[in-house]
Protein backbone atom coordinates (compact mmCIF):
# COMPACT_ATOMS: atom_id res chain seq x y z
CA UNK A 1 0.00 0.00 0.00
CA UNK A 2 0.92 3.89 -0.34
CA UNK A 3 -0.36 6.35 1.57
CA UNK A 4 -1.34 9.16 -0.83
CA UNK A 5 -2.86 11.54 2.12
CA UNK A 6 -0.73 14.89 3.58
CA UNK A 7 -1.04 14.83 7.56
CA UNK A 8 -3.68 16.86 9.52
CA UNK A 9 -2.62 19.81 11.75
CA UNK A 10 -2.74 23.11 13.00
CA UNK A 11 0.19 24.11 10.38
CA UNK A 12 -0.47 22.58 6.96
CA UNK A 13 -1.23 24.53 3.48
CA UNK A 14 -4.21 26.03 3.46
CA UNK A 15 -6.61 27.95 0.67
CA UNK A 16 -5.88 31.53 1.17
CA UNK A 17 -8.74 33.28 2.64
CA UNK A 18 -10.13 30.02 4.36
CA UNK A 19 -9.57 28.81 8.05
CA UNK A 20 -6.63 26.62 9.52
CA UNK A 21 -7.14 24.10 11.28
CA UNK A 22 -7.20 24.24 15.16
CA UNK A 23 -6.81 21.05 16.58
CA UNK A 24 -6.21 20.90 20.57
CA UNK A 25 -5.85 18.38 23.19
CA UNK A 26 -8.88 19.08 24.77
CA UNK A 27 -8.62 16.16 27.43
CA UNK A 28 -5.14 14.43 29.30
CA UNK A 29 -4.19 11.58 30.91
CA UNK A 30 -2.67 13.89 33.54
CA UNK A 31 -5.29 15.84 34.44
CA UNK A 32 -8.58 13.82 33.01
CA UNK A 33 -7.41 10.44 32.80
CA UNK A 34 -8.17 9.99 29.42
CA UNK A 35 -7.01 11.82 26.22
CA UNK A 36 -8.84 13.56 23.59
CA UNK A 37 -8.41 15.81 20.62
CA UNK A 38 -10.94 18.77 19.66
CA UNK A 39 -10.83 19.11 15.89
CA UNK A 40 -11.88 22.18 14.07
CA UNK A 41 -11.55 22.07 10.49
CA UNK A 42 -12.56 22.55 7.46
CA UNK A 43 -14.39 20.74 4.73
CA UNK A 44 -12.03 21.50 2.54
CA UNK A 45 -8.82 21.44 4.34
CA UNK A 46 -5.51 18.93 3.32
CA UNK A 47 -5.94 15.84 1.60
CA UNK A 48 -9.63 16.28 0.45
CA UNK A 49 -12.60 15.05 -1.85
CA UNK A 50 -15.04 17.82 -3.46
CA UNK A 51 -18.91 16.77 -3.55
CA UNK A 52 -21.16 18.45 -6.44
CA UNK A 53 -23.09 20.57 -4.38
CA UNK A 54 -19.64 22.51 -3.40
CA UNK A 55 -20.07 24.40 -6.59
CA UNK A 56 -23.55 23.66 -8.30
CA UNK A 57 -26.75 24.58 -6.32
CA UNK A 58 -29.06 21.45 -5.20
CA UNK A 59 -27.01 19.08 -6.68
CA UNK A 60 -25.40 15.82 -4.70
CA UNK A 61 -23.49 15.84 -2.07
CA UNK A 62 -20.89 12.98 -0.74
CA UNK A 63 -23.07 11.18 1.42
CA UNK A 64 -25.61 10.66 -1.78
CA UNK A 65 -22.92 8.58 -2.97
CA UNK A 66 -22.42 5.11 -1.96
CA UNK A 67 -19.38 3.61 -0.47
CA UNK A 68 -18.03 1.99 -3.67
CA UNK A 69 -17.87 5.19 -5.54
CA UNK A 70 -14.76 5.82 -3.77
CA UNK A 71 -12.87 2.95 -4.26
CA UNK A 72 -11.81 1.87 -7.98
CA UNK A 73 -9.49 1.69 -10.63
CA UNK A 74 -7.21 4.21 -10.78
CA UNK A 75 -4.27 5.44 -12.95
CA UNK A 76 -1.66 8.49 -12.86
CA UNK A 77 -0.25 10.79 -15.34
CA UNK A 78 2.92 12.06 -15.25
CA UNK A 79 2.21 16.06 -15.48
CA UNK A 80 5.56 17.07 -13.90
CA UNK A 81 7.18 20.13 -15.73
CA UNK A 82 4.41 20.48 -17.81
CA UNK A 83 2.99 24.49 -17.90
CA UNK A 84 -0.68 22.69 -18.05
CA UNK A 85 -2.08 19.53 -18.19
CA UNK A 86 -3.42 19.27 -22.07
CA UNK A 87 -4.99 16.82 -24.43
CA UNK A 88 -1.80 15.38 -25.69
CA UNK A 89 -1.04 13.95 -22.25
CA UNK A 90 -4.10 12.37 -22.30
CA UNK A 91 -5.19 10.99 -26.05
CA UNK A 92 -2.60 8.46 -25.91
CA UNK A 93 -3.81 6.73 -22.81
CA UNK A 94 -7.56 6.90 -24.16
CA UNK A 95 -7.96 2.84 -24.04
CA UNK A 96 -6.77 2.91 -20.31
CA UNK A 97 -8.80 5.86 -19.29
CA UNK A 98 -11.85 4.01 -20.86
CA UNK A 99 -11.48 1.25 -17.94
CA UNK A 100 -10.65 3.11 -15.15
CA UNK A 101 -13.06 5.04 -12.29
CA UNK A 102 -10.38 7.19 -11.67
CA UNK A 103 -7.62 9.26 -13.20
CA UNK A 104 -4.78 11.14 -10.63
CA UNK A 105 -2.33 13.11 -12.18
CA UNK A 106 1.13 14.07 -11.14
CA UNK A 107 2.54 17.51 -10.91
CA UNK A 108 5.18 16.90 -8.32
CA UNK A 109 3.94 20.04 -6.57
CA UNK A 110 3.40 17.77 -3.22
CA UNK A 111 6.94 18.43 -2.79
CA UNK A 112 6.24 22.24 -2.31
CA UNK A 113 3.84 21.80 0.17
CA UNK A 114 3.91 23.41 3.37
CA UNK A 115 5.41 26.70 1.13
CA UNK A 116 3.94 29.57 -0.46
CA UNK A 117 5.08 28.42 -3.66
CA UNK A 118 2.94 25.42 -3.64
CA UNK A 119 0.14 28.11 -3.92
CA UNK A 120 1.17 29.42 -7.58
CA UNK A 121 1.74 28.12 -11.22
CA UNK A 122 0.63 24.96 -10.38
CA UNK A 123 -0.60 23.07 -13.37
CA UNK A 124 -4.46 22.69 -13.91
CA UNK A 125 -6.47 20.93 -16.78
CA UNK A 126 -6.96 22.99 -19.97
CA UNK A 127 -10.73 23.11 -20.58
CA UNK A 128 -10.63 21.39 -23.79
CA UNK A 129 -8.63 18.49 -21.54
CA UNK A 130 -11.45 18.55 -19.41
CA UNK A 131 -14.27 18.50 -21.78
CA UNK A 132 -12.93 15.29 -23.14
CA UNK A 133 -12.87 13.42 -19.90
CA UNK A 134 -15.99 14.24 -19.70
CA UNK A 135 -16.99 11.19 -22.11
CA UNK A 136 -15.83 8.92 -19.72
CA UNK A 137 -17.38 6.93 -16.99
CA UNK A 138 -15.27 8.31 -14.25
CA UNK A 139 -15.58 8.61 -10.46
CA UNK A 140 -13.42 11.39 -9.58
CA UNK A 141 -9.99 12.76 -10.95
CA UNK A 142 -7.66 13.89 -8.93
CA UNK A 143 -4.56 16.00 -8.16
CA UNK A 144 -1.63 16.90 -6.13
CA UNK A 145 -2.39 20.76 -6.07
CA UNK A 146 -4.32 22.60 -3.83
CA UNK A 147 -7.37 23.13 -6.66
CA UNK A 148 -8.69 21.94 -10.02
CA UNK A 149 -8.55 25.83 -11.49
CA UNK A 150 -6.28 28.09 -11.04
CA UNK A 151 -5.74 30.68 -8.00
CA UNK A 152 -7.45 33.45 -7.80
CA UNK A 153 -9.59 32.26 -10.76
CA UNK A 154 -13.58 33.38 -10.04
CA UNK A 155 -15.45 31.33 -12.73
CA UNK A 156 -13.67 27.55 -11.52
CA UNK A 157 -14.20 26.53 -15.23
CA UNK A 158 -13.20 22.62 -14.32
CA UNK A 159 -14.27 22.63 -11.07
CA UNK A 160 -18.11 23.41 -12.87
CA UNK A 161 -17.60 20.86 -15.89
CA UNK A 162 -16.82 18.09 -13.79
CA UNK A 163 -18.83 18.37 -10.77
CA UNK A 164 -22.02 19.46 -13.14
CA UNK A 165 -21.45 15.93 -13.95
CA UNK A 166 -21.06 14.01 -11.29
CA UNK A 167 -17.22 13.83 -11.71
CA UNK A 168 -15.49 14.43 -7.49
CA UNK A 169 -12.18 16.35 -7.30
CA UNK A 170 -9.59 14.99 -5.49
CA UNK A 171 -7.00 17.49 -4.16
CA UNK A 172 -3.70 17.60 -1.97
CA UNK A 173 -2.71 14.45 -3.33
CA UNK A 174 0.83 13.46 -2.33
CA UNK A 175 3.56 10.69 -3.36
CA UNK A 176 1.89 10.11 -6.91
CA UNK A 177 5.05 10.11 -8.43
CA UNK A 178 5.46 6.52 -6.98
CA UNK A 179 2.71 5.33 -9.26
CA UNK A 180 3.28 7.02 -12.42
CA UNK A 181 1.97 4.41 -15.59
CA UNK A 182 0.65 2.28 -12.86
CA UNK A 183 -2.99 0.65 -12.26
CA UNK A 184 -3.98 0.13 -8.72
CA UNK A 185 -6.72 0.37 -6.71
CA UNK A 186 -7.40 3.95 -4.61
CA UNK A 187 -9.46 3.94 -1.86
CA UNK A 188 -10.44 7.81 -1.21
CA UNK A 189 -12.85 7.50 2.19
CA UNK A 190 -14.57 10.73 3.27
CA UNK A 191 -16.11 11.30 6.75
CA UNK A 192 -19.87 10.18 6.58
CA UNK A 193 -21.03 13.72 7.12
CA UNK A 194 -24.37 14.61 6.10
CA UNK A 195 -24.94 16.89 3.37
CA UNK A 196 -21.42 17.42 2.83
CA UNK A 197 -19.35 19.69 0.33
CA UNK A 198 -17.01 18.21 0.81
CA UNK A 199 -14.25 15.88 3.32
CA UNK A 200 -10.60 15.15 4.36
CA UNK A 201 -9.86 11.78 3.17
CA UNK A 202 -7.48 8.86 3.81
CA UNK A 203 -6.51 8.22 0.57
CA UNK A 204 -4.38 5.14 -0.23
CA UNK A 205 -3.26 3.02 -3.35
CA UNK A 206 -3.22 -1.35 -2.96
CA UNK A 207 -2.99 -3.92 -5.58
CA UNK A 208 -0.77 -2.11 -7.48
CA UNK A 209 0.48 -3.56 -10.70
Amino acid sequence: MIDLTHNLNNNITIYPGTKAPVIEQDSRFDKNGYAELSINIRSHAGTHIDAPCHIVPNAKSLDDFPIEHFIGKAYVIDCSGEKSIHLDLLEPIKDKIEDLDFVLFHTAWHKKWGSQEYLSDFPTLTVEAAKWLLNFNLKAIGFDVISADKMGCTELPIHNLLLKNEILIIENLTKLDKLCGKIFELNCIPLKLDNADGSPVRAFARNIQ
